[in-house]
């Protein structure tokens, strides 16, 4: 019977959140109550330019703190520039961390936090609670609307001697406290906006399906993808409409609440995968292998795939299990489309020759580990294949 009960057991973990239109203007004051005496803000060229990091910085000069800036980050986050941010955290004598940006600067900033209390290289925490002592406090602000990553327990970081992107998931890389300003996202154009929607809505969608699932993960993944069903299009057509932009906010929010305390699937082992090899936009890969894995998966999953088809809107009661996977792929491809995600992994720079590497690194991936269905190398390559 005692070898019964952890197969019962699940846990939820998450940051303080402070969440609404103002939330970013806060940062001063959160960072003084959790004590800090010089702060590390991270965030990358892009925020910086269209002024959410200089928002940060008032708000800490407001709060008579002191502070540096590292912005040496990229799209999919190297281990050599979380190692070069964890040597300005250590030089200039910081004890408190500030993310500002998308999943970039929030995962570079993680990595930071993770060897600044773990004097080791990043990649050595590849793995599932492979962090032993915790790093400094975290607040993190997203200016995106997808990633999550201001209320998870995922750091994803690319490994460039591999060429793949590694996950680590551990509780010592929840933030401590996530501002979340839906208005921090109206500079995001309208390719992002699609991308980051995608994300959130695999997110929702491979937490709902995930073994490690529970009551409260499947109520934030279900009220995410009704969010993203009515909210995404609109953010893309109309920027700086509020409406949308928070509801996405929230929709982003609640995925993430989700697929913290799920895990994920299928979907995201491929996709750090082939976001490590090719440097590729994690959203979009995203978007491009989710109608696929759905089809693979749902032999495994069908009823709670059925009640994802339900949140999107579709009549899939009373039809066979074949038309109903069909009714939902075709759904998800259609959105996909109609959000002007039309690439293919031939369009993106992959080579057929890739796709043997590709599926043996996702079969590394911890991510695997929770999808609902079973996946040998040969079967993630064969889903490689066609969608490329």
């Amino acid at each position: 019977m005692a070898s019964e009960i952890p197969l019962t057991l699940r846990k939820f973990l998450a940051p303080e959140i402070v969440y609404g239109e103002g939330a970013l203007e806060l940062a001063g004051q959160h960072a003084l109550n959790l004590g800090a005496t010089k702060v590390l803000v991270v965030s990358d060229p892009g925020v910086q330019a269209v002024g959410w990091t200089a928002k940060v910085e008032q708000s800490l000069r407001q709060s008579r703190l002191s502070f540096v800036t590292f912005t040496g980050v990229t799209p999919n986050p190297r281990d050599y520039e979380v190692m070069a941010g964890a040597e300005v955290y250590k030089k200039e004598g910081c004890d408190l961390i500030i993310a500002v940006g998308g999943g970039s600067p929030m995962d570079c900033a993680k990595g930071i936090g993770v060897v600044a209390g773990n004097p080791r290289f990043i990649t050595e925490f590849e793995g599932v609670d492979e962090v032993p002592e915790p790093g400094p406090p975290f607040i993190f602000i997203p200016t995106t609307a997808g990633t999550s990553a201001d209320v998870s327990q995922f750091a994803i970081i690319n490994d460039t001697l591999r060429k793949v992107k590694i996950a680590i998931i551990s509780k010592m890389v929840i933030p401590d406290i996530a501002l979340v300003d839906p208005a921090a996202t109206v500079t995001m154009p309208p390719a992002l906006t699609a991308a980051t929607g995608m994300d959130a809505l695999c997110h929702a969608f491979e937490a709902f399906v995930s073994t490690a699932a529970s009551p409260l993960t499947d109520i934030a993944a279900l009220a995410a993808v009704e969010l993203i069903r009515d909210n995404l299009p609109g953010a893309c057509r109309q920027p700086t409409a509020m409406t949308f932009r928070n509801n996405m906010m929230m929709a982003s929010l609640m995925a993430g609440l989700a697929f913290s305390n799920a895990s994920l699937g299928l979907v995201h082992a491929m996709a750090h995968s082939l976001g490590g090899l090719l440097d590729l936009a994690h959203g979009e890969c995203n978007a491009i292998l989710l109608e696929e894995v759905i089809r693979y998966n749902y032999p495994a999953a069908g009823e709670k795939y059925d009640r994802m088809a339900e949140a999107l809107g579709l009549a899939v009661r009373n039809r066979d299990p074949d038309h109903r996977a069909t009714l939902l792929v075709d759904h998800v491809a259609a959105l996909r489309k109609q959000l002007g995600i039309h690439q293919r992994l031939r369009d993106m720079g992959a080579v057929h020759a890739d796709l043997a590497q590709l599926a043996g690194h996702a079969c590394d991936d911890p991510c695997l580990a929770t999808n609902p269905r079973g996946a040998t190398a040969d079967d993630i390559e064969k889903i490689f294949a066609r969608v490329y």
